[in-house]
């Protein structure tokens, strides 16, 4: 075993370490945990255990104190626990004093570990627990794994633990995410893949806190690949109003190659070769779009997009968001779940694995798939959506395979390529895949199979590049087990299954109207949402999801007055107001000629684009069918037969 202990260290210290690990590699952390484990806290390896355990209230005080980040940090619990759920694994947050805060296991398991000691209001601090995955993580202020015998005091030695810090915007750990069983029969191996997940999900929650206690602040989002800006490994720094930068992550530091204290405390235009007046033009007239810029010091390269401080309304946060044309990339948002799914998405797309979104109508599922796509290495290529329940049964199939020259009746002189090969090399979505009719799940399996198309009236296959996104809001696995899908397509399709949550589960709302708000502007001055109004968007439970939020956010920009949306502008179902209120607020805000007109010409603008039909206007506004039926009566709209 070779000595990784300094110089002073006690020959009784490496004669435990021999005993313990034979001729074992030592980890440096581990050799420095035993050190302080002697030396500064005197622990008796043998001793019996006596795990401080804090009370309720001392424990909800402590989880009080990390407000909105608690919630963030128990969604990527969750997400992380789906991905070794099954293992005997336990996903545990503990603070900064390895006070344990929340912990997600198998429910059969929670025996094994309370018996462990790993309960909530358990400390686990070196101090009192020796070596272990929380306790050292803290010490060391980096990720560690702790394996078996590697634990000094003797009751853990069944543990394996793998614990990653959350860092704040100083560098300092706030927490730590850790991963633990209490009877490891993993490799060290195995061990490394959990320690990657781990560290994953813990530098996620780290960037969300970023984000949300710099709100004040201008954010430079950066990176030497573009497609890893607005991602988990983005790099971040914090710009104040003067142009000096007050915080940077861990990403930063890695991308420009300086420590900390080189960086917090200049001016921004000490470190990049742009100033602070660039940085805010940028953020109002181009906030959404990649641009190259260089650091000052050596000239290298990075691509970057900043975010502008936010502007409080009452108590209200808003995002300030302009663009001068649309954006060149698309995002899915700052809420934990989403950014998980994207994280986890992009690296197994850009590995040809192919993937199932689920979701319920309107949260966003061909939006994603853009996403994923723009961050794809075939970006340059074909996105090509196919919504497999909007075409006819009887067409479907011509419009996927394509055809050749007169396949049949009123076929087209020239043939026709269809979506599949004119998504080759591209990405091919197959949305509302679950409303395939049998025999086509049958001709794309063999597609998939075999890489390659027969066109309809074709005599030979056609090769093809393919990446494919499926989505539905069916369950395909019920519907496998009724016979109503391929049970070989659905594992074709189903490399891994990414859950889109509703529109009301997610906690970047905000962040969502103030985007949807500024794209369905169309270019002109993008209207303000009163602090009420907003209250009312925030508060809605929104059934029809970003489609409905959408729908409803274009319908308040063409009614609402003097630029700025009122609850008035608001459908009866958010507001909660009857006809008779609405009138009133109509009549009280002083402009009720130019509304009414405003909204007779919205409702003739969408009826036309819906073809009349009373239902899908509806539903595209945000209103139901007898609220529809009552403002066309109120503005002498007649529907024809």
């Amino acid at each position: 075993m070779r000595s990784v202990l300094p110089s002073t260290s006690s020959a009784r210290i490496e004669g435990m370490l021999r005993e313990r690990l034979g001729n074992a590699e030592v980890a440096p952390h581990v050799a420095k945990s035993w050190l302080r484990c002697i030396e500064q806290y005197g622990i008796d390896a043998d001793a019996a255990r006596d795990t401080p355990v804090l009370d309720a209230a001392s424990v909800g005080e402590r989880q009080q104190r990390f407000g909105e980040l608690l919630n963030v940090a128990r969604a990527e619990m969750e997400n992380l626990y789906e991905q070794i759920a099954g293992s005997g694994y336990a996903v545990i947050l503990c603070d900064a004093d390895a006070a344990i805060l929340g912990a997600i296991t198998d429910p059969t398991l929670k025996r094994e570990f309370r018996a462990a000691g790993l309960r909530v209001g358990a400390i686990w601090s070196e101090r009192y627990e020796g070596t272990n995955g929380l306790g050292t993580c803290i010490a060391e202020g980096g990720p560690v794994t702790i394996y078996r015998e590697e634990h000094f005091r003797h009751f853990n030695m069944d543990l394996s633990c793998s614990g990653a810090p959350v860092l704040d915007t100083q560098g300092d750990v706030l927490a730590v995410l850790d991963a633990s069983t209490v009877n490891a029969a993993d490799t060290r191996l195995i061990q490394r893949h959990t320690m990657a997940l781990v560290a994953m999900s813990a530098n996620l929650i780290s960037r969300c806190h970023f984000l949300a206690e710099c709100r004040n602040m201008w954010v430079l989002r950066f990176h030497s690949r573009p497609e890893f800006v607005g991602l988990l490994h983005e790099a971040l720094l914090a710009v104040d109003g003067n142009g000096v930068v007050r915080a940077v992550n861990e990403s930063a530091l890695t991308q420009l190659g300086l420590s900390r204290d080189r960086l917090v405390g200049q001016p921004l235009d000490k470190i990049f070769a742009f100033d602070f007046n660039t940085l805010e033009k940028r953020a109002f007239t181009d906030a959404a779009t990649l641009w190259p810029v260089r650091d000052a010091a050596y000239g290298r390269r990075f691509f970057a997009m900043v975010r502008p401080p936010v502007v409080a309304t009452s108590g209200i946060v808003l995002t300030p968001v302009a663009s001068s044309g649309p954006a060149k990339r698309q995002h899915v948002g700052s809420d934990t779940h989403m950014q998980h799914n994207m994280n986890c998405g992009r690296q197994l797309f850009g590995r040809r694995v192919p993937l199932l979104l689920q979701g319920a109508t309107g949260t966003g599922k061909e939006a994603f798939a853009k996403a994923l796509h723009l961050a794809s290495s075939w970006a340059d290529k074909p996105f090509v959506a196919v919504n497999c329940a909007a075409i006819p049964e009887t067409l479907i199939e011509s419009e996927l395979f394509g055809y050749t020259r007169g396949a049949f009746t009123d076929a087209s002189r020239d043939g026709h390529l269809g979506k599949i090969r004119q998504s080759s090399g591209g990405t091919l979505f197959l949305d509302e895949i679950g409303d395939m009719p049998l025999p086509l799940q049958t001709r794309l399996l063999r597609v998939l199979e075999e890489h390659e198309v027969m066109p309809l009236g074709g005599e030979r296959a056609i090769p093809v590049d393919l990446h494919v996104i499926s989505a539905t809001h069916q369950d395909l696995q019920k519907m496998v087990q009724a016979g109503e899908f391929r049970e070989d397509l659905y594992y074709r399709l189903n490399g891994i299954t990414l859950q889109l949550p509703l529109l009301r589960e997610r906690s970047d709302k905000l962040e969502l109207i103030e985007t949807l708000l500024t794209e369905e502007s169309l270019g002109q001055a993008r209207p303000r949402l009163c602090d009420d109004a907003l209250r009312l968007l925030l508060n809605y439970a929104w059934p029809g999801n970003i489609r409905q939020l959408r729908n409803t956010l274009r319908t308040a920009a063409a009614l609402c007055g003097e630029g700025v949306i009122r609850p008035c502008n608001l459908p009866q179902e958010i507001t909660g107001f009857g006809a008779t209120e609405n009138a009133a607020a109509v009549m009280n805000s002083g402009d009720e000629a130019p509304l009414r007109l405003a909204e007779r010409e919205a409702l003739l603008r969408e009826l036309e684009q819906m073809h009349w039909n009373i239902s899908r206007t509806a539903t595209a506004l945000g209103i139901s069918r007898n609220t529809l039926y009552r403002k066309l009566h109120k503005h002498g709209i007649a529907v024809p037969d």
